[in-house]
């Protein structure tokens, strides 16, 4: 038999971690199956090389375990204890794991008390209501299974930003180690884009020899370009896309008696432009950045000089919306502001959770008075170069108040107002209660308006455009939340806030020291939606922000 290549081995793999779920027992060991396939899939050097070489465990997230589990796949095609777990539920069953928030033993209760036996299966029987009506599932399992399954469909195989950014930064480090004459080795596709979700995993390089531009051979799931010199830039221009934004660079090469395609800008047989740059200044227009090339109007405003100049992640100046282990978060105060400080930062805003969450450790007001006397001794010990900022996140209840009376919420700098709960109120109410949290003079900042969860669950129905409004009337700040499962406010309502008037907060929503650095993804998204750096509330200093929120703390006469 021959062996399997690097495609086969990751579906295999794949199963072998699904099938283990629906086993049972130690889930860490199914997920550590998942996560190692899905760097397979973006592996640039061919798996057979790997093994070869005794270099599996350099793959992020294979061990020794993993690893001689890979070897045995690619040597037979199979594995024992595979061919074991395919004995126990069809592969249709598998589809099922699917659906966000369908957990394990789920589908194993609608495969065995039901007889559900795929995804399609699964859908016809919520639809006939067969679903609610059986022990132990229920009505409200087949709400969610008929809200989630579309977005089982669309996001297959799709991975979030920061697990792309981990799998594309090893595959680029691959390259460059076992082919160290390739010159410019770039990430392209989805990620390069800024894509909140990415299936497209992409890297261009430049060999000195090349015929113009091919395909190296690599994994499915990652397509490595290689291209000369002369041709580099079209390359990376098509690898990255969006195709909606290519289409429309064609139509003007094409109206300007051009021709561009993956080898350059042509005007009949002449290469006129080969380098990104070059490109868009021939078609007589600036340089578009990648985050904005998604074919929603970027060429018309470039061609009026009309592009945004966007944030990046040198414009921050301070983290707001961070928990410590007062709340849920894993770290003391002292230690989250300390890692913020390192990081070039002038402020941190604490903002643990509120009494009403006590499922995450919510304050109580005597742990706020506690709080707050532990940042006036850090403040003074930090002096005038760094400060931690007094905040909270306060549940927005259900009927729109927010949780704390007025006199507790005075004492905080700023006041995050968020939904935790109740995600089930129809839009007219769900928008009533936030259109009451946002009218609260307190209120200065809403936290992640539509609370979905990406692949997870989807956001709760709200009338964002009369949200934003009420924002931008109210002077609130709207979030977007950097936390890469989240990512909320959507970019593609960025725009709108900046139009209606409304300031913007980039924001981590870190629980420990590594998710501080969540403010890129956030800092992507803001980019992806157009946002420049004079809308952002933490691009100011340390003196503005304090002004600004000094200033919001004031009485004002608006309702709540």
């Amino acid at each position: 038999m021959p062996a399997a290549d690097t495609q086969t081995v990751v579906k295999l793999l794949r199963e072998y971690a699904q099938r283990t779920a629906l086993r049972g027992g130690n889930p860490y060991r199914a997920k550590a199956y998942s996560r190692a396939s899905d760097s397979l899939a973006a592996l640039a050097i061919p798996l057979h090389v790997m093994i070869e070489e005794g270099r599996l465990t350099e793959i992020p997230g294979v061990g020794d375990a993993i690893a001689d589990i890979i070897a045995k796949l690619h040597r037979t095609g199979s594995h024992p204890s595979l061919e074991k777990l395919r004995k126990e539920v069809p592969a249709g069953v598998l589809e099922m794991l699917t659906v966000p928030s369908l957990r394990p033993e789920k589908v194993l209760r609608l495969y065995k008390d039901l007889g559900i036996g795929s995804l399609a299966e699964l859908e016809t029987a919520a639809k006939e209501d067969r679903i609610k009506k059986a022990k132990g599932l229920g009505a409200a399992l087949q709400t969610k299974i008929l809200q989630n399954l579309a977005m089982a469909k669309s996001g297959e195989g799709r991975l979030h930003l920061h697990r792309a950014a981990a799998l594309l930064a090893h595959a680029r480090d691959s390259i460059r180690k076992s082919r160290p004459e390739l010159e410019r080795v770039t990430i392209a596709g989805d990620f390069r884009r800024g894509c909140e979700l990415v299936d497209d995993l992409a890297i261009v390089a430049e060999a000195p020899k090349a015929a113009k531009t091919s395909k190296a051979p690599a994994a499915d799931g990652l397509q490595v370009r290689i291209s000369d010199r002369k041709h580099f830039g079209a390359a990376l221009l098509f690898a990255t896309g969006s195709a909606g934004h290519i289409d429309q660079l064609q139509a003007l090469a094409a109206e300007k008696g051009f021709r561009l395609d993956a080898d350059g800008l042509h005007k009949g047989r002449t290469l006129i432009a080969g380098e990104e740059t070059d490109i868009y200044r021939a078609l007589g227009l600036p340089f578009i950045e990648p985050e904005l090339r998604e074919g929603r109007g970027e060429v018309e405003l470039a061609l009026r000089g009309k592009l945004p100049k966007l944030v990046n992640d040198q414009d921050l100046r301070g983290i707001l919306h961070c928990h410590t282990d007062a709340s849920d978060g894993t770290e003391t105060l002292e230690t989250m502001a300390k890692a913020t400080r390192q990081r070039g930062f002038e402020y941190f805003g604490v903002a643990d959770h509120s009494k009403s969450a006590h499922y995450a450790g919510g304050l109580s007001v005597e742990e706020i008075t506690e709080q707050h006397r532990e940042a006036d001794r850090l403040n003074k010990r930090f002096g005038k170069d760094f400060r931690i900022l007094k905040g909270i996140e306060s549940d927005i209840l259900a009927d729109g108040s927010l949780d704390y009376p007025d006199d507790v919420l005075e004492r905080f700098d700023f006041v995050v107002a968020s939904i935790h709960g109740r995600f089930k109120l129809d839009r007219k109410a769900q928008t009533r209660r936030l259109l009451r949290a946002i009218a609260n003079p307190r209120t200065t900042i809403i936290g992640h308006m539509t609370g979905r969860q990406l692949q997870r669950r989807p956001g709760y129905e709200i009338d964002i455009e009369k949200v934003l409004r009420a924002c931008a009337k109210h002077d609130v700040v709207v979030e977007i939340n950097a936390h890469p499962w989240r990512l909320d406010l959507d970019w593609r309502w960025h725009q709108a806030a900046l139009k209606l008037g409304c300031m913007i907060s980039i924001n981590p929503d870190a629980h420990s020291i590594p998710e501080l650095d969540h403010m890129h993804w956030g800092v992507e998204m803001a980019r992806k939606g157009g946002v420049p750096a004079d809308r952002v509330l933490n691009a100011m200093r340390l003196p503005e922000i304090t002004r600004y929120l000094r200033q919001k703390r004031r009485p004002l006469s608006r309702a709540a």
